[in-house]
């Protein structure tokens, strides 16, 4: 054995904490899922952690952002590497930061989130985690819909999912209307969720019915509004310390209002009238997560004549900080709870285990109040794509029975 290559593969060792020397992980740290083809890094340990590697030579300072900073260390062949304490299982956005730049690993492909495109990672999900992978059964379609909305004055996108029998005959369908969160849009229930997948494989197994998805954004803002808005939510500097925090990023200052008449005006109308739509609230499901949660509380919650079935994961309308009173909660829906009940087929309550009580304690407020609600938990995940796919997976079932 040559000497000096055994201590440099020792110290190597020691900066890695247990890497392969010079730039390699070892062979149980499988490539990500979300990579580009060929591209071994970042791979994933049997036990959650990451290891990823970063080609710049000439810099002098690089981490790796995913949740938190990671500082990467140089190998003698000028890429640079780190290997992460274990991470929660599920889907995470991260960012290469190159001497204060933050920019996309080049090594996966990107994913519109937090307001840009980000790199992302995926961490296994164990035994009976192919609920969202494609499986050998019949297949829908997702579609991209372009409209003009008279309530915005621009034309928007939005993506519909058609269920495999669609194009086989003339049957009219049910519609969930499906929100993703904050600094995400119209791709991610499809691109990071799998929506069109879980459906597929619920449909299969008879044990949901088939309807149409419609995905649409909801960063709406009304003629003029734009600029006001972006500023507010990226361009506002902190406060000093001490001082009240501005409307900035985030769902600080989030009012929801030019969604929910851009939806009642534009989208619902166009949607029933291009395909084949079951009419009337019996038939009209709406869902979010994050603030795609609040956006549906706040659409339907003051339009209980249009929606029978509402879903928030990961997002609630109160009660989070424990001040929820039904009498007086969105102008006094939850008052009637009789009333309520009888409109409301499903009030679906979602949320990771690891994101704390606030929608368990807002769940059992609802009850206490007699407001039918049900409360489902992911097991082991925080406030990421796993969390939500789980959620649609559970209520995706219980709608239109």
């Amino acid at each position: 054995m040559n000497i000096g290559k055994g201590l440099r593969c020792t110290a190597a060792l020691l900066l890695f904490g247990g890497m392969a020397c010079w730039g390699q992980a070892s062979e149980d740290c499988k490539p990500s899922s979300l990579n580009i083809p060929g591209a071994k890094y970042p791979c994933v340990y049997g036990d959650h952690r990451a290891t990823f590697r970063i080609v710049a030579p000439e810099a002098q300072k690089v981490q790796i952002r995913v949740g938190k900073a990671f500082d990467m260390m140089k190998a003698a062949d000028g890429a640079w590497m780190v290997t992460t304490t274990p991470l929660v299982e599920g889907f995470h956005y991260y960012s290469v930061v190159v001497d204060g730049a933050t920019m996309a690993d080049p090594s996966t492909r990107t994913f519109f989130g937090s307001g840009w495109d980000n790199s992302a990672i995926e961490i296994p999900e164990g035994p009976g985690g192919d609920y969202y992978q494609p499986r050998d059964v019949p297949h829908g379609q997702v579609s991209q819909r372009w409209y003009f909305a008279k309530v915005t004055g621009k034309w928007r996108r939005c993506y519909v999912y058609t269920p495999p029998d669609y194009d086989v005959g003339k049957k009219k369908y049910p519609v969930l209307y499906l929100l993703h969160g904050w600094g995400e849009n119209e791709q991610g229930w499809h691109t990071q969720g799998h929506a069109d997948f879980i459906l597929d494989n619920l449909i299969a197994a008879k044990k949901a019915k088939p309807m149409i998805i419609v995905m649409d954004n909801l960063n709406t803002a009304k003629p003029g509004e734009e600029a006001a808005i972006f500023n507010a939510r990226w361009l506002t500097p902190p406060p000093p310390p001490g001082a009240a925090a501005p409307p900035r990023m985030g769902l600080a200052g989030f009012a929801g209002a030019a969604f929910t008449e851009m939806m009642l005006t534009d989208l619902i109308p166009m949607i029933e009238k291009t395909y084949r739509v079951m009419p009337g609230r019996e038939n009209r499901a709406m869902a979010g997560l994050s603030m795609g949660g609040m956006q549906t509380f706040l659409t339907t919650l003051s339009h209980l004549d249009q929606f029978a079935y509402i879903g928030g994961f990961s997002g609630s309308t109160g009660g989070r900080g424990g001040a929820f009173d039904p009498k007086t909660s969105n102008n006094g829906v939850f008052a009637d709870a009789a009333a309520f009940n009888r409109k409301v087929k499903v009030l679906f309550l979602g949320i990771g285990t690891m994101e704390g009580p606030g929608t368990k304690n807002f769940s059992e407020a609802l009850t206490k109040a007699g407001i039918k609600n049900i409360y489902f938990e992911s097991q082991g995940t925080a406030h990421e794509w796993l969390t939500w796919r789980r959620c649609l997976n559970d209520f995706a079932p219980r709608l239109f029975q």
